[in-house]
């Protein structure tokens, strides 16, 4: 089971809800989401409730928003899902651009890493992006997880990026 209400020192990690909709409309239109995630169509309040929706709905996919602490304001998100072109769960994450460079993104997917990779079934975790996503690469590796192939999706070529964690 996915614990979805997690903490670091800095951070608060919950389940993302209807009350984020203005959030995920903000963050979904950045130019770093459209360029290495790519459009969804989330124009009014409306769309992104269902996105949410959809979101939630969605076997096997988990979004934490991440909340800074001190001011309760959402900043990203971390995402794990289990996606159909892979073999195991991917974790991804994503930023408002104003929040990026300070450690938030990697203080809060490694807590998602940690609090997931305690289920046996997730001994294996994934990330992927794009060639061109300098600053998903650095992160990737600094958590942990290491280059290991291409893989060509829907005619955009990916990254895979693994790490196995130790037996328990």
């Amino acid at each position: 089971m996915v614990k979805y209400k997690l903490e670091t020192q800095r951070l608060l990690l919950d389940k993302l809800s209807f009350q984020n909709a203005e959030f995920i409309q903000e963050l979904v239109n950045t130019p770093g989401w459209l360029q290495y995630i790519g459009e969804r169509n989330i124009k009014s309040p409306a769309d992104a409730i269902a996105y949410i929706q959809k979101i939630n709905s969605t076997p096997h996919l988990a979004y934490w928003v991440i909340y800074l602490k001190e001011t309760q304001q959402p900043l990203g998100l971390v995402t794990f899902m289990k996606r159909n072109y892979l073999e195991h769960y991917d974790i991804g994450f994503a930023l408002l651009p104003q929040y990026g460079k300070k450690g938030y993104a990697f203080e809060a997917a490694k807590k998602v890493m940690d609090a997931v990779s305690k289920d046996k079934l997730h001994k294996n975790i994934l990330g992927i992006t794009i060639p061109g996503n300098k600053n998903s690469i650095q992160l990737l590796e600094k958590l942990g997880l290491q280059f290991r192939k291409e893989i060509k999706v829907a005619d955009e070529m990916l990254l895979v990026y693994a790490r196995v964690l130790p037996k328990r």
